[in-house]
């Protein structure tokens, strides 16, 4: 690409942003959502959607550790996470979209387990997930429900941070 072409303009008359390259952590995010997808569709067994996890393109690029905690945590603890889940939607889980369902069980495993993720860099992952492979305004509802979610999994996080 020319030096020129990196600079022409995004129809508004200033050049083009280049999106942030994303990070291994948000790339395993966006893996285990696809592998949650899956079992949650199929109801395949966690090995067998790990190994189909592990074919996609740019899976080297990701942070497998995490990756592993959460398509594992989130399969192992499904009705633990659907329990918390259950307390804030309005509608039973199962009656979720797939992937907005993938989506609140990444978050409230993360808010639950993930104690050096902060809360609100938690929800925001969820969100920006909900944005890229959900519907049109799910993220606002994976929004809410999380922020719900993290006053009852970090009570003294959530409310150190709104008295400031």
């Amino acid at each position: 690409m020319t030096d020129a072409a990196k600079n022409k303009p995004a129809g508004n008359g200033k050049p083009a942003k280049r999106a942030a390259p994303k990070s291994a952590r948000r790339r395993s995010r966006e893996i285990a959502l696809q592998g949650l997808y899956e079992w949650l569709i199929s109801g395949a067994d966690a090995g067998v959607v790990e190994a189909h996890m592990r074919e996609q393109e740019g899976f080297d690029k990701i942070d497998t550790a995490h990756f592993d905690a959460l398509l594992h945590g989130c399969i192992n603890e499904a009705a633990d996470l659907d329990a918390v889940l259950t307390r804030h939607v309005d509608r039973k889980t199962t009656e979720l979209s797939p992937i907005e369902h993938a989506v609140l069980m990444i978050g409230a495993y993360e808010l639950k387990h993930c104690i050096d993720v902060p809360y609100k860099v938690a929800i925001n992952e969820a969100v920006e997930l909900a944005k890229s492979f959900g519907g049109t305004d799910g993220h606002k509802y994976v929004n809410g429900v999380l922020d719900k979610a993290a006053a009852e999994l970090r009570a003294t996080e959530v409310q150190a941070a709104r008295s400031r």
